[in-house]
């Protein structure tokens, strides 16, 4: 459950089960089939819906044990590691509750498709946002040694890994612990002279203190993906010093700037949040120029919550009602619909290089330099452009040239080149 980052545990886990002679079934396999032994949550206690994601994904495999379908059941996990205690008391049909599992092996069973993958860089954060219980769950920024990382990526590489997506807590920190400077610059140069890797996108990165030879690189590298996900969260001065981002609105709109002067072209996705205690109308409604003035090729959204061990918590007050931050994620969605298939639509006629993720229902779905897997938009290619007596499939996990030919919100037609 969660995020990428838990994926990546996921995968170290499952390939240890697998060296141990555990034969592993594929997640989503129906459970009532039984003759399962054993089925592991991995799960994530981020926000709200999160939790109650996790929660519903442990009930269910408690009605299979019920059943007689599966035989045990064990959760580990940053929900499992927050809530243990209540945990056990709420849930005991659950065999074993764990909390944060790590591990010191490179070999990885991947659960993406076999041509990209997740390189988690680092662990646990430093920082002390006043809404993130992460800090409190994972503990303090721990970084993976460069030589390690690059180990790893080869192994990736070996398996048919073209796309590396960069994800840590907070990847700009990265090296600060270990090197006693920012090291992710140097650490992308060393990944993109990795034989087989194609691609390399960053994730999670930080407003404060962004390292700007990462620009240069993803500038000067053509490996580096003009793609950065910063989360800002948001843009008024009130609502950021309340948030304890340790940025104001001048400094993220500078940087803003800095990026897209830096890397022409660069597509920027980020995260903002609605209805944090201190958001009055008036610092909603500069959330929405900001976002009309910098256009976001990405942009997601969720609503606040107010969560346990966090210094918002403990400290401020949730007085926003829950219709109001509804109404205010609504109005910004709405804006970002509209900005989101401007872009789109502004890309109709040219021709870019695709990464092909699957084909299914005679349709290739693929992406650009400009789409993160699983979070972003796709460019879908069938119909008339698949005829010509090759067989589709046999494009997945390779590269493609195509032409776009017509645009939604999010998603994008196109045919082979």
């Amino acid at each position: 459950m969660g995020c990428s980052k838990n994926r990546v545990d996921s995968e170290h886990l499952l390939r240890q089960l697998q060296h141990r002679g555990c034969e592993i079934s594929p997640e989503g396999e129906d459970l009532v089939r039984g003759g399962v032994d054993e089925v592991i949550i991995n799960t994530c206690g981020f926000i709200n819906d999160a939790k109650e994601e996790s929660i519903a994904a442990i009930l269910e495999a408690v009605e299979a044990k019920k059943q007689g379908y599966i035989k045990r059941i064990r959760v580990f996990g940053c929900l499992s590691q927050r809530y243990m205690k209540e945990l056990r008391q709420e849930i005991p049909e659950v065999d074993v509750f764990e909390g944060i599992l790590t591990f010191d092996n490179t070999e990885r069973l991947l659960t993406t498709p076999s041509h990209y993958a997740y390189l988690k860089i680092s662990e646990g954060c430093d920082r002390r946002c006043s809404y993130c219980a992460i800090p409190h769950i994972r503990g303090p920024h721990v970084s993976v040694p460069v030589e390690k990382l690059v180990e790893e990526a080869e192994l990736l590489a070996c398996q048919g890994v073209k796309e590396l997506i960069v994800v840590a807590q907070d990847t700009t920190f990265y090296g600060l612990d270990l090197y006693g400077k920012r090291r992710l610059a140097d650490l992308l140069e060393r990944l993109s002279l990795i034989r087989g890797i194609e691609w390399i996108r960053l994730h999670y990165s930080y407003p404060d203190g962004f390292p700007e030879d990462v620009l240069r690189i993803m500038a000067e590298n053509p490996k580096i993906c003009k793609y950065i996900d910063i989360p800002l969260q948001h843009s008024a001065d009130k609502v950021l010093e309340a948030m304890r981002r340790s940025v104001d609105g001048r400094q993220t709109r500078r940087l803003v700037d800095r990026m897209r002067r830096m890397v022409p072209g660069v597509v920027l996705r980020t995260t903002m949040m609605v209805g944090h205690p201190g958001e009055g109308e008036a610092e909603f409604e500069d959330l929405l120029q900001f976002v009309r003035e910098y256009p976001f090729d990405r942009l997601g959204a969720f609503k606040y919550s107010e969560e346990d061990g966090t210094w918002g918590a403990a400290h401020l007050r949730d007085e926003i009602p829950p219709d109001v931050k509804q109404e205010r994620y609504d109005r910004l969605m709405e804006v970002q619909s509209a900005i989101s298939e401007k872009f789109n639509v502004a890309r109709i006629g040219s021709n870019e290089r695709v990464l092909v993720d699957s084909f299914s229902d005679g349709v290739l779905v693929a992406r650009s330099q400009g789409e993160s897997p699983q979070v972003d938009g796709e460019i879908l290619i069938g119909g008339e452009n698949l005829s010509g007596g090759f067989v589709p499939a046999a494009l997945v996990g390779k590269f493609a040239d195509v032409k776009i030919k017509s645009a939604g919100e999010y998603d994008l037609l196109a045919e082979l080149i």
